[in-house]
């Protein structure tokens, strides 16, 4: 995603002085933007991931502000110029009726003329690539992806095994993963009904060059403008 931020928000992000990444994980991307010297928040659901975002702040000398809130329902202490959710997080939300929940809480943290960047799977992308068995293998890890979908209701999931090596012994660790998709008419209704008054769109091909799964009209990376007052 470090490809597609910079050449989507290029031209922006001189004007950008606070900006918030929703589903921050350890905060990669929160981290990364906090270096160029943006005041930046970052918040994730997870309690684990909000204590590895802090730490890894900490860490670097960073003045992040991590926030344990849904996505769905959050806020910050101040509006922002800019709002992230990438890596297809916003695909992980529990139902597809929700994405009006989160484009409404991200209108609310933004101020007017503001900005949300974020990419999602789309239905071809359920089709292409979560529908067969993915087994990938590295030194001291293996991971075994089991996934299916239905496109249908637009929703897809994996199974996921991890193997990791712990000295001559091996852990075993499994996570269930859900996700749910939306037509691009879907998604421009549901942020126009928001607030958002402009909305654009790159397939995520050129920005993945070195991913076999990323396929044309698989993933799409999206730009939001939310309406000056």
């Amino acid at each position: 995603m470090d490809v597609a931020r910079q050449r989507v928000l290029g031209r922006i992000m001189p004007r950008v002085a606070s900006a918030c990444d929703l589903a921050c994980g350890t905060g990669t991307t929160a981290l990364a933007l906090a270096r160029e010297g943006i005041k930046m928040f970052a918040v994730d659901l997870s309690p684990i991931m909000y204590r590895l975002a802090r730490e890894k702040a900490l860490r670097a000398g960073l003045p992040l502000r991590v926030l344990c809130a849904d996505m769905l329902k959050f806020s910050l202490p101040e509006s922002a110029d800019l709002v992230t959710c990438d890596y297809d997080a916003l695909n992980h939300i529990p139902r597809k009726a929700d994405l009006r929940m989160v484009a409404k809480a991200v209108a609310r943290a933004l101020r007017p003329g503001g900005y949300f960047f974020f990419d999602v799977n789309n239905r071809s992308g359920f089709e292409q690539y979560w529908s067969s068995t993915f087994w990938i293998e590295q030194p001291g890890l293996v991971v075994v992806m089991r996934n299916s979908h239905d496109c249908k209701h637009d929703r897809a999931w994996s199974d996921i095994e991890w193997f990791i090596q712990e000295g001559k012994l091996w852990r075993r660790r499994h996570e269930h993963v859900d996700e749910v998709c939306w037509s691009p008419d879907e998604i421009r209704r549901t942020l126009r009904q928001a607030g958002f008054d402009r909305l654009r769109a790159w397939d995520a091909t050129p920005f993945f060059k070195d991913s076999p799964l990323i396929r044309p009209g698989c993933r799409t990376v999206y730009l939001a403008h939310k309406a000056s007052a």
